[in-house]
């Protein structure tokens, strides 16, 4: 595929992941030695995961005769900014892209990494930063696509290993696709699908097996009327926890203490949800990913001792969302929701609904079979294409 792409004249660069289970087995590697591995540490060992697969690419495609040159994120000029697992790309310098593009060679780039303007040291972009890298990279070299190449079809109405009814959307607009990142897809992050819509970018996700079209994420929002709303897929989240954390002496300010310690430690919330103080104190909830519970834990911490809060952490529950457009003028579609998951027995103890998504935080062993009665009951499935209100985006 990159060797065809190179031999039809076309200046190839890919951003390539880790194989398989590599990362989880130099987390695992790391963990044995040292039970609360440095940051630092860690992102020097998981960035040789992306590492090998570049130069073992390049090695592959040089033995197929076509020119190849693997760089690290910082050896192809990406420069990052934040914490050590949880990175941002602030910069791109393409100047040694550029001339290896121009040498006639292909590029192949570690996704998942940059480097530190200050220390030199590599920094790592956290879960799907291969895409977002992708996405940056087609960003600053102007790129007339951006193809993200995975082990599924496309971006489905839901996760396909627990409804095997999902269908293949062919478009999709990007701003649900963000929302569907966010609230647990794992096809793309949320970041690079945001990244690609901010520089009006089509992204098209394809299975790295097949020869179908696979899905275009657009990067131009589509034109809906407002009464139009409309359900494009179910996801779920079951790597989440909940946060409660109150107060029982109330102040003016106080949830704004909490977010800017969460902000500190790089820990993105969601379904967050606070009253006004009172003569009953305060009482603020939000939930968090699973993989940000360490630096949110000290950050909860911090919260407690210096603002006298107490705090508790569930990590029994999973979220499961509708993502579709409009959802703000369709009430009735929240209602349906939480209509079924009354009748199916399963206990909703936060809800939260946007004009793209509608959340729920139900127990962890409910998620899947929530999941499967959800696209049936909003006719997601390839059976239900013929259901008008339900058609996707």
């Amino acid at each position: 595929m990159v060797a065809r792409s190179h031999g039809a004249g076309r200046p190839t660069v890919v951003v390539v992941s880790a194989r398989g289970d590599t990362t989880d087995e130099l987390l695992a590697a790391a963990r044995e030695l040292n039970a609360a591995p440095s940051e630092r540490e860690t992102d020097q060992l998981l960035a040789t995961g992306e590492n090998a697969s570049a130069a073992l690419l390049a090695l592959a495609l040089q033995d197929q005769g076509a020119p190849a040159v693997s760089l690290t994120g910082p050896q192809a000029g990406i420069r990052v900014a934040g914490p050590h697992g949880a990175g941002m790309i602030a910069a791109i310098d393409t100047d040694r892209i550029l001339a290896h593009l121009r040498r006639g060679e292909i590029v192949v780039v570690s996704g998942f990494q940059g480097g530190d303007d200050v220390t030199g040291d590599v920094i790592t972009l956290g879960r799907g930063g291969s895409d977002t890298t992708a996405v940056a990279l087609a960003t600053a070299l102007s790129a007339a696509s951006c193809e993200i190449y995975t082990d599924v079809k496309g971006i489905y109405t839901a996760d396909p290993r627990v409804v095997p009814e999902a269908r293949v959307l062919s478009t999709i607009d990007a701003g649900v696709m963000a929302e569907m990142a966010f609230a647990g897809a794992q096809v793309m992050h949320s970041r690079a699908v945001e990244l690609a819509a901010s520089h009006g970018i089509d992204v098209v996700v394809r299975g790295s097996f097949t020869t179908e079209p696979g899905t275009t994420i657009l990067g131009r929002s589509i034109d809906v009327l407002e009464t139009q709303g409309s359900i494009t897929a179910v996801t779920h989240d079951t790597d989440i926890v909940m946060a409660l954390t109150r107060s029982r002496r109330p102040r003016d300010g106080l949830a704004a203490d909490v977010l800017t310690e969460l902000a500190r430690a790089s820990v993105p919330v969601d379904l967050l949800s606070w009253g006004a103080p009172d003569d009953h104190g305060f009482r603020m909830g939000f939930a968090l990913h699973g993989s940000r519970l360490a630096p949110a834990r000290e950050a909860l911490r911090r919260i407690a001792a210096g603002l006298g809060c107490e705090t508790e952490v569930d990590e029994k529950v999973g979220k499961v969302s509708l993502v579709g457009v409009g959802l703000l003028n369709r009430p009735d579609y929240t209602a349906r929701m939480l209509a079924l998951l009354s009748r199916m027995g399963v206990t909703a103890s936060w809800v939260s609904s946007t004009h793209l998504r509608v959340s729920v935080i139900i127990p962890l062993d409910r998620v899947l079979e929530t999941v499967t009665a959800l696209h049936q009951e909003f006719g997601l499935g390839r059976d239900d294409l013929d259901t008008p209100s339900m058609a996707a985006v």
